[in-house]
């Protein structure tokens, strides 16, 4: 998920003048399927539903919209005072229920579709977010996919690898590039990465090698916006307490992988948003083109 963020009156960051927040919802499931082996690779992509939700709460078909990642993330920044472009590829009810969310508690959210593997839909999109609120501060930059299961190098098709490589590393640039233009001055950029880069888990190498990608891009772009304020940074989360994480899964794999941070739990996406919502406020101005490995620990 893309968002885009426009400052109200109560945002604690950045400008006083109204501004937005542009947020991609996608899937991008920390860990999904490890330790599950499969025999034929799939990829994951746009979804709502199934990005990040979190299985461990009664009444989960009408309860998901709030926990998965990307919806805690809208609602987080929602709450801090910032408009929100909530973005999706499909499935537009889902996308809706989350700007509903945000509206029932009082903040602003306006959902956009669009695929930001192509350029033309993610210039849209700004100008969406632009007609809406006036301007963008803050980008979150999260759309992305992965394949269930383990898939080996050996094993990974050009489809495979392309589509990974086509939202995850092209869905990125094409926001950015658009973000070096359009951006406001001291805005916030958070792109999402992923603790598989540091696991170096055998069986994801070609999606942790869009996520270091991501990486380089967050590390050299903050040096490119020199001059303007801005940070740039990225997120990458551990093992997320979400249905695409949880199935397949046995009760056994589950209580080991829960058991791998030192903290002794899988995430929650509650806390992702929590640290999303610090790089996007003064408080975290002074971090600038890093990843931070929200993961308890675990790498």
């Amino acid at each position: 998920m893309l968002s885009l963020s426009t400052m109200g009156a109560k945002a604690r960051t950045i400008e006083s003048s109204s501004s937005g927040v542009i947020h991609f919802l996608t899937n991008q499931s920390e860990l999904n399927g490890y330790p599950k082996s499969a025999s034929s690779p799939k990829v994951v992509e746009s979804k709502l539903t199934n990005h990040h939700e979190n299985e461990s709460i009664q009444g989960r078909d009408r309860h998901r919209f709030l926990t998965w990642n990307g919806a805690a993330i809208a609602k987080r920044l929602a709450s801090d005072g910032l408009a929100v472009i909530v973005n999706y590829a499909g499935h537009a009810a889902d996308a809706e229920n989350v700007v509903q969310e945000i509206r029932a508690a009082g903040g602003r959210a306006v959902a956009v579709k669009a695929d930001v593997s192509v350029p033309a839909e993610v210039a849209a999109l700004f100008d969406k977010a632009e007609e809406s609120f006036g301007g963008i501060d803050i980008i979150v930059n999260n759309a992305g996919i992965m394949q269930q299961g383990l898939v080996s190098v050996a094993d990974t098709d050009d489809a495979l690898f392309d589509r990974l490589f086509a939202i995850n590393v092209k869905g990125t640039f094409n926001t950015l590039r658009l973000a070096a233009k359009r951006l406001r001055q001291g805005g916030r950029i958070v792109n999402f990465s992923t603790s598989v880069v540091g696991l170096a888990l055998p069986g994801y190498a070609p999606y942790a090698a869009t996520k270091s990608a991501v990486e380089t891009l967050t590390n050299i772009f903050a040096k490119e916006l020199r001059g303007r304020e801005i940070s740039v940074n990225a997120v990458a989360p551990g093992p997320t307490a979400t249905d695409l994480f949880f199935n397949g899964k046995t009760p056994e794999q589950i209580a080991h992988m829960s058991k791998m941070a030192p903290l002794e739990r899988l995430g929650r996406p509650e806390d992702i948003a929590g640290v999303v919502s610090f790089l996007v406020d003064s408080d975290g101005a002074w971090v600038n083109g890093q990843t931070l490995r929200a993961n308890g620990g675990i790498v």
